[in-house]
C-alpha cells in the first residue's frame, strides 16, 4: 500500500471519528437535559477524535521514517563481503547508491551481478515490508484513538481544555521552528566563518581594500594567493542600497500620503494595484530594464555634459532598484496611514490646521512606526538584490563612493564565490560564509534601529 494511500485512510479514519464522537456528544447531551449540560460544546468532542486519530499516526510514520532508511540499508550492507569492506566507505556509499537507484526502477541492474541482485531483492523486500508494517499501525493507532475518544465523551471530560491544549502546543512549535530555523541559519554561518577566519585574519576582511579571492583549489593549480578585503564589497552594497532608498523612500511615501489623503476612491482603486503591479516583476525584467535602457541612456546623458559613465554603473542599478521597491514604501505606508484614527485628524483640523499641517504634524508621526518598517523592509529588499546588480552594475569590485563608477555587492560575490565546482576548504569558497555572516549583522543592526524608533514613537502617540 503506498504512503499516500495510507495517509488518505487515516485522514478518513479522522474525519468520521469527528462526526461520530460529535453525534454523540449530541446524544449525551439531550440524554442529560441539552448542550449546556456538557462542559464542552460538542463540536470539541469531535476535535479532540480527530486530534487523536491524526496526531499518533502522523508521529509513528515520521519516526518510523527516520529511521527506516538507515536501518535498511544497514541490513543491505551486510551482505557485502568482507574484501569489499575492506576497499573502504566510498566504495560501500557507491554501491549502496547504484542499489537504490536500482530498486528506485531509475537504472537497469547488471545480468552478471550476483551481489548486486541479492542486494537489490534484499532492500525492495525490506522496503515492502516496511511500509506494509508502517501503514497497519499507523491505522491501527489511528482507529484506536478515535475508538478512545468515542469511549471518553460524557458530561464532565474537559474536551475543550484538552483542544485547547493542543493548539497551544502546536502554536508553541510552530514558533519553535521558526526560532530553531533562524538559530541554525545563525550557527551553519558562523562556523564556516570561522573557519574562513582561521585562514584569512579577520581585520585583512574587515579593513582590507582589494577584493581579489582568486585562489588555487589543488596543489596542481597555479594561482595567486588572493585578497581578501571586504570594505570595497561593503562600500559597493551601501552605495546602491542608498541610490536605491534615496529614489523608494521619497516617491512611495509622497503615493502613500497622497492615495490615503487626497486621492478620490474611484483614482485610488486604480493607482494603487497599478503601482502594486511592480512588486510582481521579476528581478530578472529589472536588470534587462536597467542593462538596455537605463545604463545606455545614463551613458549618453553623462557624455553630453562631458561626464564619464562606465556602462556598467551603481547609478543605473540603484535606480531601477528603487524603482523596484517602491511598492514595499507605498504599500505599507498606506496601510500605516490608513490605521491612523480619523478621530486625530478631525482634532487637528478642528483646532484650526490645515490639512497638509494635520498630514505633517499629526498622521506621519502617528504613523512613522509603521512607515520605519516598511522602510526598512525596503532596505533589507535592496541590500539582498542580486540580479539587478550582476546585469547593471557588473562584478568589479571597486573601492569608490562615485556612482558613475562599476561597482558590486555582498550579494553578487556570494553567488560568485559559490557558482561551479568549488573546495569548500578553501579560502575562496568558505569567504561567501564570512560574507553572509557580515551580511545577516547588518540586517540585524537595522532592525535594531527600527525597533528602537518604533518603541519610541509608539510610546509618544498611544
Amino acid at each position: 500500500m503506498p504512503l499516500s494511500n495510507s495517509l488518505l485512510i487515516i485522514l478518513a479514519i479522522a474525519l468520521i471519528g469527528f462526526f461520530i464522537t460529535r453525534q454523540r456528544a449530541y446524544s449525551i447531551a439531550l440524554k442529560n437535559g441539552g448542550v449546556a449540560k456538557l462542559h464542552s460544546l460538542p463540536l470539541y468532542y469531535g476535535y479532540l477524535a480527530g486530534i487523536w486519530a491524526l496526531v499518533p499516526a502522523l508521529i509513528l510514520l515520521a519516526c518510523w521514517s527516520a529511521f527506516e532508511n538507515t536501518l535498511i540499508n544497514s541490513s543491505v550492507l551486510g551482505l557485502a563481503p568482507a574484501d569489499l569492506v575492506a576497499q573502504g566507505e566510498d566504495q560501500m556509499a557507491l554501491l549502496l547508491n547504484q542499489v537504490q537507484n536500482i530498486a528506485a526502477g531509475s537504472i537497469e541492474a547488471s545480468p552478471d551481478d550476483a551481489l548486486q541482485a541479492r542486494m537489490v531483492a534484499r532492500m525492495q523486500s525490506l522496503q515492502g515490508t516496511s511500509l506494509l508494517i508502517k501503514s497497519a499501525l499507523a491505522i491501527i493507532l489511528a482507529v484506536v484513538g478515535v475508538l478512545w475518544a468515542f469511549k471518553s465523551v460524557n458530561p464532565n471530560y474537559r474536551a475543550r481544555i484538552k483542544v485547547e491544549g493542543f493548539v497551544r502546543i502546536a502554536m508553541l512549535l510552530c514558533a519553535s521552528v521558526a526560532v530553531l530555523t533562524t538559530v541554525g541559519i545563525v550557527f551553519s554561518v558562523l562556523f564556516e566563518s570561522v573557519r574562513f577566519f582561521g585562514k584569512v585574519p579577520i581585520s585583512e576582511f574587515m579593513l582590507g581594500t582589494h577584493w581579489s579571492p582568486q585562489t588555487s583549489i589543488r596543489e596542481d593549480q597555479v594561482a595567486s594567493e588572493g585578497s581578501f578585503g571586504a570594505i570595497p564589497l561593503f562600500l559597493g552594497t551601501l552605495l546602491i542600497s542608498a541610490i536605491a532608498l534615496i529614489v523608494a523612500v521619497p516617491i512611495g511615501l509622497m503615493s502613500a500620503i497622497y492615495l490615503t489623503e487626497y486621492a478620490k476612491p474611484q483614482v485610488r482603486a486604480f493607482a494603487k494595484p497599478a503601482m502594486e503591479i511592480l512588486a510582481g516583476i521579476p528581478t530578472v525584467v529589472y536588470g534587462f530594464f536597467a542593462a538596455l535602457t537605463v545604463a545606455p541612456a545614463l551613458r549618453g546623458w553623462g557624455e553630453s555634459i562631458g561626464l564619464s559613465v562606465s556602462s556598467e554603473s551603481a547609478l543605473a542599478a540603484g535606480l531601477v532598484m528603487g524603482v523596484m521597491i517602491i511598492p514595499f514604501v507605498s504599500s505599507l505606508s498606506d496601510d500605516v496611514l490608513n490605521a491612523v484614527p480619523q478621530t486625530m485628524r478631525d482634532g487637528s483640523l478642528g483646532l484650526g490646521a490645515t490639512k497638509s499641517e494635520t498630514i505633517r504634524q499629526v498622521v506621519i508621526p502617528a504613523a512613522l512606526p509603521g512607515i520605519v518598517g516598511g522602510v526598512l523592509l525596503a532596505a533589507s529588499r535592496a541590500i539582498g538584490e542580486t540580479m539587478i546588480v550582476v546585469m547593471a552594475a557588473g562584478l568589479a569590485a571597486n573601492m569608490t563612493v562615485n556612482p558613475l563608477e562599476a561597482v558590486t555587492t555582498v550579494t553578487v560575490q556570494i553567488v560568485t564565490l559559490l557558482t561551479g565546482d568549488q573546495e569548500f576548504d578553501s579560502a575562496k569558497t568558505l569567504a561567501a560564509f564570512a560574507l553572509g555572516l557580515m551580511l545577516f549583522i547588518t540586517t540585524l543592526v537595522l532592525n535594531v534601529i527600527a525597533l528602537h524608533v518604533v518603541r519610541k514613537y509608539r510610546e509618544q502617540y498611544e
